[in-house]
């Protein structure tokens, strides 16, 4: 006779691939893609009726989204430019560059400098000074400066983004080292960890949520860091394509480069976003087996 014992198996959490078509499928069931899609439409008839239903004074010089569409698809369209012209793809590829940079440099200088600051209070009292004082300052406020600065116009544009980057890079990161329980320290000291082992296995971990919190942040800072430094001294790119339209009376294209700035800009902080749940893959562990 022989006795059956069952045995419980923890079920893990799916992980990378797997775990993003089973977020995707979760998302699915709950109400909130639906009510997104909701909002989409509800925001585009609104737009519709203000513009071309109502037709109210306020919004009687813009362009309908009929209108917009339209020329958007336009394979020849009347005002120069759609989805089927090379131009179009030049000026989002050249804002795509500049922030590619400029966010590559923000993070790299940003994210170490945070991080030192959280774990030295010596370099914390020298550094923190500066950064607060330099941060108020509005990204305009350094349009001047980044041209006499620097020479060309490529240059003065990807610095301005770099800094309005910077700057919420470094914050957030400061803050993720400040938020680490103290405990975590104590019990490195008395299991004889040295420094540089407590910078790499607890600062830097305990500090991954707040940085990608901040990058994420960070991107779109230096989003519209980036068109108001176009506008300013850009030759092309997106921000230079808003300014010129405006300044030429073709509202069309001016309103097609915003919602182009706009898709782009929530595709960069969605793909921030992916990869943070990719190097992060134990809190996503963590709050998959929390039911989150």
């Amino acid at each position: 006779m022989t006795d059956t014992t069952s045995t419980t198996q923890t079920k893990k959490p799916p992980t990378g691939l797997t775990r993003t078509i089973y977020d995707w499928g979760t998302s699915l069931k709950s109400p909130t893609p639906y009510l997104m899609t909701f909002g989409i439409f509800l925001w585009i008839g609104a737009y519709y009726l203000f513009v071309e239903g109502w037709e109210l004074p306020r919004f009687n010089k813009l362009p309908g989204p009929v209108e917009v569409i339209t020329e958007f698809l336009n394979p020849d369209p009347d005002w120069g430019m759609s989805l089927f012209t090379a131009e179009f793809y030049d000026h989002v590829f050249v804002s795509c560059r500049r922030i590619l940079i400029a966010f590559a440099i923000a993070t790299g200088v940003g994210v170490p400098l945070g991080l030192f600051m959280g774990w030295s209070k010596t370099f914390r009292d020298y550094s923190f000074p500066i950064l607060e004082t330099l941060r108020p300052i509005p990204i305009l406020a350094w349009v001047p400066l980044a041209i006499l600065m620097f020479s060309g116009l490529e240059t003065p544009v990807i610095y301005l983004a770099t800094l309005a980057s910077l700057f919420v890079t470094t914050l957030n990161t400061l803050l993720g080292v400040d938020s680490i329980d103290e405990e975590y320290f104590r019990a490195a000291n008395c299991l004889g960890s040295k420094p540089h082992h407590v910078f790499m296995h607890i600062v830097v971990p305990g500090a991954l949520p707040f940085i990608f919190t901040g990058l994420q942040i960070s991107i779109g800072v230096a989003w519209f860091s980036l068109v108001a430094a176009e506008m300013v001294s850009g030759e092309f790119g997106l921000g230079y394509l808003i300014v010129d339209a405006y300044m030429n009376i073709t509202y069309v294209i001016m309103v097609i480069a915003m919602l182009t700035l706009g898709f782009v800009g929530w595709l960069s902080s969605a793909l921030v976003r992916i990869a943070g749940n990719r190097l992060m893959q134990w809190r996503v562990r963590a709050l998959a087996l929390e039911g989150r």
